[in-house]
């Protein structure tokens, strides 16, 4: 039996170790030295002014709608094919998700779709787009960023599949995931499986100074510790002494208003930072694989589609379309491939459905979630190793 191979799979090195075992020998945990300059490595590598380094992907989400004030029943619209987060962060502010269908060719939000969402409503009916560079192709931000203009709406990039993605500008140049050009803010996640992991943890891009000031205190429960933006007297923060001090002491901090502890630790900053600086190696690699299997695959009858090779791409996933997903799937696994799907329609989640949503309601992408399948895709995968997957799945449909 061929040794197990995952869809996806972190790589930890030597000098990650090394990092983290650094951190853990100091004396700062958390909230070091070490967060603010994975932010500002990252914001060099992203092409950006601002990152805030978060918990988690999802924590990066529920922030970005905080700071863009997202209450009670604003409709936000977004993708149904996505993980639920992406969705989920507009219901913990009270929002409503309004899901468009994708293009069938892309995968990505179909902006036709959400154009005649817009058009079809009065003016101020919607808030604001979350699209998804799902799969790690770069959604055009361009296009988007007009529309939403158009419209006197906000963008969050979900660009959580796709750090080192990219998308051609009208100018033919290169608009990294992420840039903060066209998108009010972007999030990303290190989570095992993406090409940077520290554990746990995500980041949030932006190019606005308002936003990015008030991201910072909403990760730490609302509070500050600026002296500029302390709403309080001073006389109060040093106990209403009697005497003339206008300086705040140190231990002084005020929260403002209700935040999260959504912090990333230091040392898991310090895994991000090292895993960072071998980034574009392993998004090469993960280019290479992506060729390999577009030319395997290429043509064979049992095929409806694949994410084949596209400029910009970050294949944080490569997917496949075929005739009897099921039957491949466990076929696979039965020879200890363990592919995966991405993903179940968010619009279908039991969730979802209480408000209304059904099948039906997106044929897009319902059709490519019955015939979607994600094949193994990280930078340590061999070429013995794909080799193996290939040929197991041609196994299959011979």
């Amino acid at each position: 039996m061929h040794k197990s191979i995952p869809y996806g799979r972190q790589h930890v090195t030597d000098e990650d170790v090394n990092a983290v075992v650094e951190v853990l020998k100091g004396d700062i945990l958390t909230q070091g030295p070490k967060i603010e300059e994975f932010e500002k490595s990252f914001a060099e590598y992203i092409g950006c002014k601002y990152a805030v380094a978060v918990a988690n992907g999802t924590a990066a989400l529920h922030l970005c709608t905080l700071a863009l004030n997202v209450g009670n029943g604003d409709k936000v619209i977004t993708t149904p094919i996505t993980f639920s987060a992406s969705a989920n962060c507009i219901r913990y502010c009270g929002g409503e998700v309004v899901f468009a269908d994708i293009n069938p060719q892309t995968y990505l939000l179909d902006i036709n779709a959400v154009r005649l969402l817009l058009e079809a409503s009065p003016t101020g009916t919607y808030k604001g787009i979350i699209p998804v560079d799902f799969a790690g192709r770069s959604v055009d931000l361009e296009a988007f960023g007009q529309l939403a203009k158009e419209h006197g709406l906000w963008i969050i990039e979900d660009a959580c599949h796709a750090p080192g993605g990219y998308f051609i500008n009208k100018h033919n140049n290169i608009e990294n995931c992420g840039n903060g050009n066209f998108a009010d803010l972007a999030i990303f996640s290190f989570h095992p499986v993406k090409h940077i992991a520290s554990g746990e943890g995500g980041m949030i891009t932006t190019n606005d100074a308002a936003l990015y000031n008030r991201l910072l205190k909403l990760r730490t429960h609302g509070i500050t510790r600026n002296v500029v933006d302390f709403k309080n007297d001073v006389s109060l923060a040093v106990g209403f002494s009697t005497d003339d001090s206008n300086t705040f002491p140190a231990w002084y901090m005020e929260m403002q208003e209700l935040g999260f502890n959504y912090r990333l630790t230091d040392f898991q900053a310090a895994l991000g930072m090292s895993q960072l600086k071998r980034a574009n190696k392993g998004l090469i690699r993960r280019k290479e694989i992506a060729k390999e299997y577009n030319d395997a695959f290429l043509g064979k009858n049992w095929l409806t589609g694949q994410s084949g090779v596209v400029e910009g791409h970050a294949y944080h996933l490569y997917i496949l379309e075929v005739e009897d997903r099921l039957g491949l799937y466990n076929f696979l696994r039965s020879a200890n491939i363990f592919a995966q799907v991405h993903y179940i329609p968010v619009h279908l989640m039991p969730y979802y459905k209480e408000f209304g949503w059904k099948e039906g309601d997106f044929p897009n992408a319902e059709k490519y979630y019955k015939h979607c399948i994600s094949l193994p895709m990280y930078p340590t995968l061999s070429k013995e190793e794909q080799q193996f997957v290939i040929k197991t799945i041609f196994e299959y449909y011979q």
